[in-house]
C-alpha cells in the first residue's frame, strides 16, 4: 500500500518510523499536500496529522484525490458535518480520530460505562484534566473533548475540562467522578507518540478495505462488543 503522509512535525516521523516495519510504501512525505501529484495521490492512502489551519484548507484536495484518508489532525470539529459530507460526496473512504491509540479507545469505552454508573448509582459529579507538552496547539485536546461528549450525553449537562501545557508531557487524560464520600477515576497515560503512530497504520490498512466514512472508535467498539460477547458465551 502507497502511503503519502501530510504534515511532518513529530507526529508524522513517529508514523514514519512505524511504517518503516511493515510492507507499506510511503511514496511522499509533506508540509504542503496540495502539492503532491494527483496521479501518485489517486494510488496512495493519505495519513493526515498536520496542523488544524493546514487541515481546513487541504481537506476539499484530499477527497477529491487520494484513494483514501486516515485523519488524526484535530482542532476541525465544528466544521465536521462539511467535511465528512465531502469525503462521501467524492466516495473517498476516511477514518478519523482524536486519538488513534487502542489504549485510549479502550478508555473512552471505560467511560462511557463509567458515566452510566456513576450517574446511576450515586451523586458523583465528574470533571476531566488533561496535560500535553508546551508545543501542543490546541486546548483542550481533541481526546478530552471526546471524553466530555461521552461523559455529557449519559449526565445530560456540560461537563469542565481543565487543561494544562507544560514541558514535554506526550499526553495524559483523566477522568473523575467526586462525590462526599469518594472519588472514582480512570486515567490513560501516555509514555511516547508510538501508540497513536500504530493506531494510525492500522486505520490505514483497514481504510483501504472499507467504503465511506467512519469514527476510529466506531470501528473498535465493534470489536469490543465481539469480545465482550464472547466473554459471556
Amino acid at each position: 500500500m502507497n502511503i503519502v503522509l501530510s504534515g511532518y512535525g513529530k507526529m508524522g516521523q513517529e508514523i514514519d518510523s512505524v511504517l518503516k516495519g511493515t510492507t507499506h510504501n510511503v511514496v511522499a512525505r509533506s508540509q504542503d499536500i496540495q502539492g503532491i501529484d494527483k496521479r501518485l495521490a489517486e494510488e496512495s492512502v493519505c495519513i493526515d496529522f498536520s496542523e488544524p489551519a493546514a487541515f481546513r484548507k487541504n481537506y476539499r484536495f484530499i477527497a477529491e484525490n487520494f484513494k483514501a484518508a486516515v485523519v488524526g489532525t484535530t482542532g476541525w470539529n465544528d466544521i465536521k458535518d462539511e467535511v465528512t459530507a465531502c469525503f462521501r460526496e467524492c466516495g473517498t473512504t476516511m477514518i478519523y480520530a482524536s486519538n488513534f491509540s487502542i489504549g485510549v479507545s479502550i478508555l473512552f469505552k471505560l467511560c462511557e460505562i463509567a458515566s452510566k454508573l456513576c450517574n446511576s448509582m450515586g451523586e458523583y459529579d465528574p470533571y476531566i484534566l488533561e496535560m500535553h507538552h508546551k508545543f501542543k496547539l490546541d486546548a483542550p485536546s481533541g481526546t478530552a473533548k471526546t471524553i466530555k461528549e461521552i461523559v455529557s450525553k449519559e449526565y445530560g449537562r456540560d461537563v469542565a475540562i481543565e487543561s494544562i501545557r507544560s514541558g514535554y508531557i506526550p499526553g495524559i487524560h483523566r477522568l473523575a467522578f467526586e462525590s462526599v464520600q469518594d472519588r472514582v477515576v480512570l486515567e490513560h497515560e501516555a509514555f511516547s507518540r508510538g501508540g497513536f503512530a500504530l493506531g494510525a497504520v492500522t486505520a490505514a490498512g483497514w481504510a483501504t478495505q472499507l467504503k465511506g466514512v467512519f469514527d476510529f472508535r466506531d470501528i473498535i467498539e465493534d470489536k469490543f462488543i465481539t469480545i465482550l460477547n464472547n466473554e459471556r458465551d
